[in-house]
């Protein structure tokens, strides 16, 4: 018999790869952090002897979500910016409360929280863009979740870099410190195409052909994105060589045919980010065009200040209703195998990790989400794939591995103080809340 480390069993199966397929009765072999076999469970517990035994009768298990955009430290400010029109909230509300609170200590207290709200709702990758990247980075390593770290790049200063160059620095320096790390990655995140010069975005795109590293962007989040007569953002990056596999736009909802021939043809992904811009009026994005170029759709929750949570259970939820509730005539529908797909393979697509996690195959790592169907509101179980994506809740969550290793069992965080946690958070809440009064 061979050994192995861990041995999940479960009711269902969903490993997004080959697409469409749920195993019933099914185990998953864990040796090293890495999927070793998926067999039928009795055949499983024949030809393995495992350390460890985890049987989830009444479960499905999957990929963990890949969280393709979010501003984790954000958390902090939860329910604190509800104008709801994102150029009061982003310019009136949050950058004054970041300008007067934003430190290393708020990034790391914010991550944790967020990292907490993820891990229990079935993430086990997320990528981010905040100041002092190198404490969120810090503080996923700690928490072992994996994570994508964006160093942020401005034409500006602020609190954590006074110039162009100094950003730039600071994330060639966090890219050689993690280079090698099995959890931490790193992107290059110019901000957004107004908050750089041509100049910035051209020293970005020889940077991120030097070091193959993915770039993150805000692209058309906002119809002020494009001013009248002037040349549109993505014509703009298109001249500048930024349209490739390895750039993810973020939002791209105010775009018009020419923009996606553009996308496509560079091979971009893109970020579908549906609850931020619901919350903020910033319209919805054309996901079925999008997918009829051909071009790489995932998901993100952004930060909790426009959320107002970092679920992406919810976030899968309302893409799928938008999307169904806005199809034109004739229009193909997006299964819900479909959607579950965008919501893991293909954000790890647009991270550059597809050969690593998103799906459940042999030699990739167990990054898994399992999720308890033996609740009414998800009962009887016809398609374990249609309840994940119309009817769970996130507290089905009931355990998340990241490498194989077990970040919640039994709905119990295993790597954070969760008490703790909160308790920071409130701290935070008082400090800011003192200051309006």
């Amino acid at each position: 018999m061979a050994h192995v480390d861990t041995l999940i069993c479960a009711r269902w199966i969903v490993p997004i790869e080959p697409e469409g397929a749920v195993l019933e009765h099914h185990a998953i072999a864990i040796r090293d952090g890495r999927i070793v076999a998926i067999e039928p469970e009795n055949q499983a517990r024949e030809r393995f002897t495992a350390v460890r035994v985890i049987a989830r009768p009444t479960h499905v298990l999957l990929p963990g979500f890949v969280n393709a955009h979010t501003h984790a430290a954000m958390s902090l400010l939860r329910g604190a910016a509800e104008s709801g029109r994102f150029d009061h909230w982003l310019k009136h509300e949050v950058w004054p409360l970041e300008q007067r609170w934003l430190d290393a200590e708020y990034v790391r207290d914010g991550t944790e929280l967020a990292i907490a709200d993820m891990i229990t709702s079935g993430t086990t990758c997320f990528a981010d863009m905040h100041l002092f990247p190198e404490v969120v980075a810090q503080t996923a390593a700690a928490a072992k979740i994996r994570a994508c770290i964006a160093s942020p790049i401005v034409d500006f200063p602020s609190v954590w870099a006074g110039s162009t160059d100094e950003y730039l620095d600071k994330g060639l320096k966090l890219h050689d410190e993690y280079r090698n790390d099995p959890l931490i990655a790193t992107l290059l995140a110019p901000y957004a195409p107004w908050a750089v010069s041509d100049a910035t975005l051209s020293r970005v795109q020889r940077l991120a052909d030097e070091l193959e590293s993915p770039v993150a962007m805000h692209v058309n989040e906002a119809a002020s994105d494009n001013a009248p007569g002037a040349e549109r953002a993505i014509a703009r990056l298109e001249r500048l060589g930024l349209l490739s596999p390895l750039l993810t736009a973020i939002h791209m909802v105010h775009v018009n045919d020419d923009d996606l021939a553009r996308a496509a043809q560079g091979g971009i992904s893109i970020v579908h980010c549906p609850q931020s811009n619901l919350k903020l009026g910033n319209g919805i994005a054309r996901i079925a065009a999008f997918r009829q170029h051909g071009i790489n759709v995932t998901l993100g929750t952004d930060g909790a200040a426009s959320n107002n949570d970092l679920s992406m259970l919810d976030e899968v939820r309302t893409a799928a209703l938008l999307a169904n509730g806005t199809a034109r005539p004739g229009e193909p529908a997006m299964s819900a195998h479909d959607w579950l797909n965008v919501a893991t393979l293909a954000g790890a697509r647009a991270l550059c990790l597809a050969d690593q996690i998103g799906s459940l195959v042999p030699g990739k790592w167990a990054d898994l989400c399992c999720i308890d169907l033996n609740r009414p509101h998800t009962q009887p179980v016809h398609d374990p794939a249609a309840q994940i994506l119309y009817a769970v809740s996130r507290d089905q969550v009931s355990d998340v591995w990241v490498a194989g290793r077990a970040l919640l069992e039994n709905g119990t965080l295993t790597q954070l103080d969760v008490a703790d946690v909160m308790r920071r958070a409130q701290l935070w809440q008082a400090r800011i809340s003192g200051s309006h009064s």
